[in-house]
Protein backbone atom coordinates (compact mmCIF):
# COMPACT_ATOMS: atom_id res chain seq x y z
CA UNK A 1 0.00 0.00 0.00
CA UNK A 2 1.53 3.33 -1.15
CA UNK A 3 2.31 6.07 1.34
CA UNK A 4 0.22 9.24 1.05
CA UNK A 5 1.95 12.60 1.46
CA UNK A 6 -0.25 15.45 2.75
CA UNK A 7 1.72 18.13 0.88
CA UNK A 8 1.39 16.18 -2.39
CA UNK A 9 -2.38 15.98 -1.93
CA UNK A 10 -2.63 19.71 -1.22
CA UNK A 11 -0.37 20.57 -4.16
CA UNK A 12 -2.54 18.48 -6.49
CA UNK A 13 -5.67 20.26 -5.20
CA UNK A 14 -4.32 23.65 -6.28
CA UNK A 15 -4.39 25.23 -2.80
CA UNK A 16 -2.46 28.50 -2.62
CA UNK A 17 -0.96 30.32 0.34
CA UNK A 18 -2.88 31.66 3.36
CA UNK A 19 -4.38 34.51 1.29
CA UNK A 20 -6.16 32.02 -0.96
CA UNK A 21 -9.80 32.22 0.10
CA UNK A 22 -11.93 33.02 3.09
CA UNK A 23 -13.00 29.40 3.26
CA UNK A 24 -9.42 28.20 3.34
CA UNK A 25 -8.46 30.63 6.05
CA UNK A 26 -11.57 29.64 7.96
CA UNK A 27 -10.46 26.00 8.18
CA UNK A 28 -7.16 27.19 9.54
CA UNK A 29 -5.08 24.02 9.05
CA UNK A 30 -1.58 24.54 7.64
CA UNK A 31 1.00 22.22 6.11
CA UNK A 32 4.70 22.15 6.90
CA UNK A 33 5.51 24.58 4.06
CA UNK A 34 2.98 27.15 5.26
CA UNK A 35 0.14 26.34 2.85
CA UNK A 36 -3.42 26.57 4.14
CA UNK A 37 -5.67 23.52 4.14
CA UNK A 38 -8.81 24.63 2.31
CA UNK A 39 -12.05 22.81 1.65
CA UNK A 40 -10.97 21.31 -1.70
CA UNK A 41 -7.78 19.92 -0.20
CA UNK A 42 -9.71 18.65 2.80
CA UNK A 43 -12.14 16.67 0.62
CA UNK A 44 -9.34 15.33 -1.60
CA UNK A 45 -7.40 14.28 1.47
CA UNK A 46 -10.48 12.51 2.82
CA UNK A 47 -11.04 10.65 -0.48
CA UNK A 48 -7.36 9.72 -0.71
CA UNK A 49 -7.49 8.43 2.86
CA UNK A 50 -10.42 6.22 1.91
CA UNK A 51 -8.70 4.96 -1.25
CA UNK A 52 -5.51 4.02 0.56
CA UNK A 53 -6.95 2.50 3.70
CA UNK A 54 -5.96 -1.02 4.66
CA UNK A 55 -8.74 -3.30 3.35
CA UNK A 56 -8.01 -5.74 6.20
CA UNK A 57 -8.32 -2.99 8.77
CA UNK A 58 -10.62 -0.32 7.20
CA UNK A 59 -11.16 3.07 8.70
CA UNK A 60 -14.00 3.24 11.21
CA UNK A 61 -17.12 4.83 9.67
CA UNK A 62 -17.66 6.95 12.74
CA UNK A 63 -14.27 8.62 12.21
CA UNK A 64 -15.23 9.58 8.64
CA UNK A 65 -18.54 10.95 9.88
CA UNK A 66 -16.76 12.91 12.60
CA UNK A 67 -14.37 14.44 10.04
CA UNK A 68 -17.23 15.38 7.72
CA UNK A 69 -19.16 16.90 10.64
CA UNK A 70 -16.10 18.95 11.63
CA UNK A 71 -15.66 20.12 8.05
CA UNK A 72 -19.35 21.09 7.81
CA UNK A 73 -19.13 22.99 11.10
CA UNK A 74 -16.07 24.91 9.97
CA UNK A 75 -17.71 25.76 6.67
CA UNK A 76 -20.72 27.09 8.57
CA UNK A 77 -18.50 29.29 10.75
CA UNK A 78 -16.77 30.63 7.64
CA UNK A 79 -20.10 31.47 5.99
CA UNK A 80 -21.29 33.15 9.19
CA UNK A 81 -18.10 35.21 9.31
CA UNK A 82 -18.65 36.34 5.72
CA UNK A 83 -22.25 37.31 6.55
CA UNK A 84 -21.17 39.31 9.61
CA UNK A 85 -18.53 41.12 7.53
CA UNK A 86 -21.16 41.97 4.93
CA UNK A 87 -23.52 43.31 7.61
CA UNK A 88 -20.70 45.38 9.10
CA UNK A 89 -19.95 46.88 5.70
CA UNK A 90 -23.62 47.70 5.16
CA UNK A 91 -23.80 49.37 8.57
CA UNK A 92 -20.75 51.47 7.70
CA UNK A 93 -22.41 52.64 4.48
CA UNK A 94 -25.61 53.43 6.41
CA UNK A 95 -23.63 55.46 8.95
CA UNK A 96 -21.93 57.42 6.18
CA UNK A 97 -25.30 58.25 4.62
CA UNK A 98 -26.70 59.24 8.01
CA UNK A 99 -23.64 61.39 8.73
CA UNK A 100 -23.95 63.36 5.51
CA UNK A 101 -27.46 64.42 6.49
CA UNK A 102 -26.42 65.68 9.92
CA UNK A 103 -23.78 68.21 8.89
CA UNK A 104 -25.12 71.73 9.32
CA UNK A 105 -28.08 70.57 11.41
CA UNK A 106 -28.90 71.94 14.84
CA UNK A 107 -28.92 69.47 17.73
CA UNK A 108 -29.73 69.70 21.43
CA UNK A 109 -27.43 67.80 23.75
CA UNK A 110 -26.45 67.72 27.39
CA UNK A 111 -23.74 70.36 27.78
CA UNK A 112 -22.79 73.39 29.82
CA UNK A 113 -21.37 75.48 26.95
CA UNK A 114 -22.89 76.91 23.80
CA UNK A 115 -21.88 79.18 20.95
CA UNK A 116 -24.35 82.06 21.18
CA UNK A 117 -25.35 84.67 18.63
CA UNK A 118 -26.31 87.40 21.08
CA UNK A 119 -28.19 89.36 18.43
CA UNK A 120 -30.95 86.79 18.90
CA UNK A 121 -32.64 85.25 21.92
CA UNK A 122 -31.03 82.02 23.07
CA UNK A 123 -33.21 79.17 24.37
CA UNK A 124 -31.99 76.27 26.48
CA UNK A 125 -33.42 73.77 28.92
CA UNK A 126 -32.71 72.67 32.48
CA UNK A 127 -33.30 69.09 33.59
CA UNK A 128 -35.23 69.41 36.84
CA UNK A 129 -34.94 66.12 38.80
CA UNK A 130 -37.78 66.96 41.20
CA UNK A 131 -40.19 69.78 41.91
CA UNK A 132 -38.35 72.90 43.06
CA UNK A 133 -39.50 76.20 44.52
CA UNK A 134 -36.72 78.22 42.92
CA UNK A 135 -33.71 77.88 40.64
CA UNK A 136 -31.27 79.95 38.62
CA UNK A 137 -29.20 79.72 35.45
CA UNK A 138 -25.94 81.67 35.56
CA UNK A 139 -24.35 82.76 32.29
CA UNK A 140 -20.58 83.27 32.32
CA UNK A 141 -18.19 84.26 29.53
CA UNK A 142 -14.97 82.55 28.42
CA UNK A 143 -13.05 84.30 31.22
CA UNK A 144 -15.43 83.03 33.90
CA UNK A 145 -17.04 86.43 34.45
CA UNK A 146 -20.73 86.32 35.35
CA UNK A 147 -22.76 87.99 32.62
CA UNK A 148 -26.31 87.38 33.79
CA UNK A 149 -28.37 85.31 36.21
CA UNK A 150 -31.71 84.02 34.96
CA UNK A 151 -34.43 83.18 37.49
CA UNK A 152 -36.21 79.87 36.85
CA UNK A 153 -38.81 80.29 39.57
CA UNK A 154 -40.90 77.35 40.69
CA UNK A 155 -40.64 74.29 38.44
CA UNK A 156 -42.06 70.78 38.30
CA UNK A 157 -39.88 67.74 37.59
CA UNK A 158 -38.96 67.53 33.91
CA UNK A 159 -37.34 69.86 31.38
CA UNK A 160 -37.73 73.56 32.09
CA UNK A 161 -37.09 76.14 29.34
CA UNK A 162 -35.09 79.30 29.89
CA UNK A 163 -34.38 82.22 27.55
CA UNK A 164 -31.38 84.54 27.49
CA UNK A 165 -31.79 87.73 25.47
CA UNK A 166 -28.04 88.19 25.02
CA UNK A 167 -27.72 91.06 27.49
CA UNK A 168 -25.81 91.52 30.73
CA UNK A 169 -27.22 92.61 34.09
CA UNK A 170 -27.27 96.23 32.87
CA UNK A 171 -29.36 95.33 29.84
CA UNK A 172 -26.45 95.85 27.43
CA UNK A 173 -25.90 93.49 24.52
CA UNK A 174 -22.75 91.40 24.89
CA UNK A 175 -20.53 90.08 22.11
CA UNK A 176 -21.35 86.79 20.36
CA UNK A 177 -19.18 83.89 21.50
CA UNK A 178 -18.98 80.80 23.68
CA UNK A 179 -20.77 81.04 27.02
CA UNK A 180 -21.15 78.68 29.97
CA UNK A 181 -24.55 77.98 31.56
CA UNK A 182 -24.75 76.73 35.15
CA UNK A 183 -28.13 75.78 36.64
CA UNK A 184 -28.54 75.53 40.41
CA UNK A 185 -31.30 75.00 42.93
CA UNK A 186 -31.66 74.20 46.62
CA UNK A 187 -32.59 70.70 47.81
CA UNK A 188 -33.04 70.05 51.54
CA UNK A 189 -31.23 73.27 52.31
CA UNK A 190 -28.22 72.37 50.17
CA UNK A 191 -27.15 73.84 46.83
CA UNK A 192 -27.46 71.37 43.92
CA UNK A 193 -26.52 71.69 40.26
CA UNK A 194 -28.86 70.64 37.46
CA UNK A 195 -28.00 69.48 33.95
CA UNK A 196 -28.54 71.85 31.02
CA UNK A 197 -29.60 70.93 27.49
CA UNK A 198 -28.19 73.38 24.95
CA UNK A 199 -28.36 73.77 21.16
CA UNK A 200 -25.32 73.38 18.90
CA UNK A 201 -24.54 73.08 15.19
CA UNK A 202 -22.96 69.96 13.69
CA UNK A 203 -19.87 71.00 11.73
CA UNK A 204 -18.70 67.50 10.77
CA UNK A 205 -19.11 63.85 11.66
CA UNK A 206 -16.51 61.24 12.58
CA UNK A 207 -17.29 57.68 11.47
CA UNK A 208 -15.59 54.91 13.44
CA UNK A 209 -13.53 52.49 11.36
CA UNK A 210 -13.99 49.76 13.95
CA UNK A 211 -17.78 49.78 14.17
CA UNK A 212 -17.94 52.24 17.06
CA UNK A 213 -20.51 54.95 17.60
CA UNK A 214 -20.97 57.93 15.31
CA UNK A 215 -19.39 61.07 16.78
CA UNK A 216 -20.79 64.53 16.03
CA UNK A 217 -18.29 67.38 15.94
CA UNK A 218 -20.08 70.49 17.21
CA UNK A 219 -18.98 73.91 16.01
CA UNK A 220 -16.73 75.48 18.64
CA UNK A 221 -17.59 72.87 21.28
CA UNK A 222 -15.88 69.57 20.48
CA UNK A 223 -17.33 66.10 19.92
CA UNK A 224 -20.34 64.28 21.32
CA UNK A 225 -21.66 60.76 20.69
CA UNK A 226 -24.86 60.55 18.63
CA UNK A 227 -26.55 58.63 21.48
CA UNK A 228 -26.10 61.69 23.74
CA UNK A 229 -28.14 63.91 21.43
CA UNK A 230 -31.63 64.71 22.72
CA UNK A 231 -33.09 66.38 19.63
CA UNK A 232 -32.08 66.90 16.01
CA UNK A 233 -33.49 70.05 14.40
CA UNK A 234 -33.24 71.81 11.06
Amino acid sequence: MADVNLNDVISNSGVKNSSNTNAASGLGGKTANGQTLGKDAFLQLLVTQMQHQNPLDPQDNSEFVAQLAQFSSLEGITSLNDSVNAITGAMGSSQALQASGLVGRSVITQADKAVVDTTKSFTGQVVVPQSITSGTVTVTDKDGKTIKTIDLGEQKAGNADFIWDGTNEKGEKVDPGTYTFTAKTTVDGKSAEMYTLLPATVSSVTISQTGGELMLNLAGLGSVALSKVQTIGI
